[in-house]
């Protein structure tokens, strides 16, 4: 909470150039080099940012998908999906695993779908404990982080306060516009 806090003060932590750089490949359409690049940033984020670093490997794992290799996606979603529940981060878990699944469906991947979805229930430890989904008018953000560019979702973000959320990828802070 505190260093939340201290962030939104100082205006969030520096961008690495890494990170941006390979938001930079996946808006180009160079899947391949963001594939490595993003899981070479969750590798690094493990140790020394591990609430990031599951973030990290699902986009590694987007990108391998859209550049045809399904195997390595799938294990990029594998090691992320496995962080979320060592963290015990179920509910992200549950949001960001449910549009991993949904997304692999639109492109016609159900056995991947179905393989995620698997690691999915292997690794939701609090099945009965299931929040209450309650329907909360929120602010409407922009729909990438202006530090490093990556795509933001409402409704998988952690939100600091009423305008303001937390970039997965930066932790920089993400106010409504």
């Amino acid at each position: 909470m505190f260093r939340r806090a201290r962030r939104l003060l100082r205006g969030g932590p520096q961008v690495p150039p890494a990170l941006q750089n390979a938001q930079r490949l996946m808006d180009a359409g160079q899947f391949g080099e963001a594939a490595l690049a993003f899981h070479d940033l969750a590798k690094k984020a493990e140790e020394r940012f591990p609430e990031r670093a599951p973030f990290l490997y699902f986009e590694a794992g987007r990108a391998a998908i859209f550049n045809g290799d399904n195997k390595k996606g799938v294990t990029h979603f594998r090691s992320g999906i496995t962080l979320l529940s060592t963290q015990q981060r179920y509910h992200r878990l549950r949001k960001v695993g449910a549009r991993v699944v949904n997304e692999l469906r639109e492109r016609g991947l159900n056995a991947e779908a179905d393989e995620v979805e698997s690691v999915l229930r292997n690794n939701d430890q609090a099945p009965a404990e299931k929040e209450a989904i309650v329907a909360q008018k929120r602010a409407i953000l922009p729909t990438h982080c202006p530090s490093c560019g990556a795509a933001v979702r409402p409704d998988e973000v952690e939100w600091l306060d009423e305008l303001t959320a937390e970039c997965d990828y930066c932790g920089s802070p993400v106010r409504a516009e």
